[in-house]
């Protein structure tokens, strides 16, 4: 059988790895790969929204571009840099975590992290399946559509059920097929949404676009955090999912650059195209904040409306794929002792249920869920501040895998030390952001004044970076300044299990 044979067979069948680290004889690929994944991921015209919410915050046009993309490019190398653990361990960025919390105490920054992945596939399902059903309104609507014009049930079920079978079955199938599919989605959806932009910037008011007041220094850097907090810090507990099949001496520099490229690129663009859009016309941004897709679609002629409407679609369930995908590995690190198969069934069964109550039962059920996933994100950033001052105790002792095991096999059942700068970090986060929800609002902002809860401090975020701050700062001192750093404990191992390293079996790992 030919090389390119077994690439294509490998890539149909379902991926028999899980959260063990990826045996180098199934090492593959080259840096430049990760750009495709990441670039269909984040690729959508959700990312002009991006930009009008940075403006809001009281910058002008130029401030927005300028903090956002500060934002994006700061968020995308933390990204990066966290996907590098992927080709040196061989593992998934929630195992790999292990290695600071223990695998007991690994637990709950996971499944704190397995909420939030849910919590957006839910977002992504839903809106997938709804612009589907909104096409086929316009194309055919005395059959799918109501009389004020919007999409008949039968019509959302039927999206329903084809967006879900399409992103089950190829999260199911794995790293592969995911990677050689995201390469002809960015093609795809690039192109096309190059030529959305022909269609919109003709739009832009510009002669408008100097008649915004410029922010303070305070609004500037809130929307830097705002910019990090919307794309690349919701990523960090991804960063090395797609890279872990590279080669183990696979340079950093190119993981970490191509990551960068793949992840901010698309929304840099989208960032841009919105500052204009919101700034040469107000009402335009408004309308696009409340209901981007429905807005910016309607400035499309019918026949450009039709293909760009599927691309739409293309471009969200990319999304969905790679997070389910994601998803499945995170239940894994929680330690149900399922296959990645299975785990990933699983959450489709959860989003399905999810997304089918979001769009069928549920009138204000978004607005809660949104404001539960932001705080979901103080604990998510504190967690990948965490790693990133980790690898560097990771890479002294040799990115040692045995560290993720069992206590008494390498790991440990749980370090303190992680795992008190971790909710410390995150108490003083959830007391430093603000929510929307009259329920989590009880449980947050109890450090800020009633001004500064009302104003950019309270909007922007910057609770989530400081949080970030705190618990890499409490866990470095704890960590290198007290030396409270113990050795992988091979107290229980037998045989070689302690020399085992990176070249352990496959079922170690997934049975935990």
């Amino acid at each position: 059988m030919s090389n390119a044979d077994r690439q294509g067979r490998r890539g149909t069948t379902v991926e028999a790895n899980g959260v063990n680290p990826v045996p180098d004889t199934e090492r593959r690929g080259k840096p430049r790969d990760l750009f495709a994944v990441w670039f269909a991921w984040n690729i959508s015209i959700l990312g002009v929204s991006y930009g009008i919410y940075v403006f809001g915050l009281g910058l002008n046009v130029w401030q927005t571009i300028v903090a956002g993309i500060i934002g994006y490019l700061a968020s995308a190398t933390l990204v990066g840099i966290l996907a590098v653990g992927g080709p040196r361990t061989g593992l998934p960025t929630l195992t790999q975590t292990r290695f600071a919390f223990g695998i007991k105490g690994n637990r709950i920054p996971a499944f704190f992290a397995y909420l939030s992945n849910m919590g957006w596939k839910v977002t992504i399902v839903t809106l997938a399946s709804s612009s589907g059903a909104h096409l086929f309104a316009k194309l055919w609507p005395s059959v799918f559509a109501r009389s004020d014009g919007s999409s008949t049930t039968p019509a959302l079920v039927l999206w329903f059920v084809v967006v879900l079978a399409v992103t089950m079955t190829v999260a199911v199938l794995g790293h592969q097929l995911i990677m050689r599919l995201e390469v002809w989605i960015s093609w795809v959806t690039g192109v096309m949404t190059l030529a959305f932009l022909g269609f919109v910037l003709p739009k832009i008011e510009w002669s408008h676009l100097g008649e915004a007041r410029a922010g303070g220094a305070l609004e500037f850097v809130g929307g830097i955090i705002m910019a990090m907090t919307l794309v690349g810090l919701g990523f960090l507990n991804y960063g090395g999912d797609f890279a872990r099949y590279l080669p183990r001496e696979t340079r950093a520099r190119g993981v970490i650059g191509w990551t960068v490229a793949g992840l901010s690129t698309p929304v840099v663009i989208m960032l841009v195209v919105g500052a204009l859009l919101v700034g040469g016309d107000p009402k335009l941004g408004s309308a696009a904040a409340a209901d981007p897709i429905g807005a910016l679609t309607a400035l499309l002629p019918m026949w450009f409306f039709v293909p760009f409407s599927i691309v739409i679609v293309i471009s969200l369930v990319s999304a969905a794929i790679t997070g389910m995908y994601s998803s499945g590995l995170a239940l894994m690190a929680v330690g149900v002792p399922l296959a990645r198969s299975v785990t990933t069934a699983i959450n489709a069964t959860i989003i399905a249920a999810g997304a089918f109550y979001l769009e069928f039962v549920s009138t204000s059920f978004l607005a809660t869920f949104e404001s539960f996933l932001s705080l979901i994100a103080v604990m998510m950033g504190t967690m990948g501040a965490i790693q990133l001052v980790d690898f560097v105790r990771q890479r002294r002792m040799g990115w040692n895998t045995d560290m993720a095991n069992p206590r008494g096999h390498g790991g440990r059942n749980g370090r303190w030390t992680a795992i008190t700068s971790l909710v410390v970090g995150t108490v003083l986060g959830l007391g430093l952001v603000t929510s929307s929800d009259p329920n989590f609002a009880k449980i947050t902002g109890f450090l800020l004044t009633p001004s500064a809860r009302a104003g950019v401090f309270g909007s922007s975020g910057l609770g989530i970076v400081i949080a970030m701050a705190i618990g890499a700062a409490l866990y470095t001192f704890l960590t290198f300044g007290l030396h409270l750093d113990p050795k992988p404990d091979h107290s229980l191992a037998t045989g070689t299990g302690a020399a085992r390293g990176a070249g352990q079996a496959v079922a170690d790992l997934n049975e935990h």
